[in-house]
């Protein structure tokens, strides 16, 4: 199964990925998008998980790390993840990852390109209007072996 964990930077760096919420392409999400065929519910999920590592972004103790949104792609079991049940402050997909994932399973990662750092940083700061530009910045695709030099490259 294709999960979509939402991430920072400092992510980028650890030894393996924590278990957190993340997204799927999930028989909810289908449900809820009934015209998307399965290559628009994964953008549908890997949009959700952008959005999900902004919020991530703005909790406390994360003031330091870059304002870049990281969306990490892995693939796992099914056995590993629980969807949550669909409502008011949990979107249709999305999944509690349950395990820690290693880096071997990571099919790709998802970055903001520099240019989308000013509205992050501002979104961040609670102003909506950035929050709605961010989520229409189109974010980068990089192979996970490339991991180390992003990291790199967004601190």
């Amino acid at each position: 199964m294709r999960i979509y964990l939402p991430a920072t930077a400092a992510d980028l760096s650890s030894p393996e990925i924590s278990p957190r919420l993340a997204h799927a392409a999930t028989r909810a999400l289908a449900s809820a998008l009934p015209e998307e065929d399965e290559e628009g519910l994964e953008v549908s999920a890997s949009l959700c998980a952008a959005d999900s590592s902004l919020v991530l972004l703005a909790e406390p103790g994360h003031e330091t790390v870059s304002s870049r949104r990281v969306v990490i792609a892995a693939d796992v079991d099914a056995q590993a993840v629980r969807e949550l049940e669909a409502g008011d402050e949990v979107l249709p997909g999305t999944v509690e990852l349950l395990v820690p994932v290693a880096w071997e399973d990571v099919a790709a990662l998802l970055v903001d390109e520099a240019a989308a750092e000013a509205d992050v940083a501002a979104a961040r700061a609670g102003d909506e209007e950035a929050f709605e530009r961010a989520a229409e910045a189109d974010l980068l695709w990089f192979d996970a072996c490339e991991r180390r030099a992003v990291a790199t490259d967004i601190g």
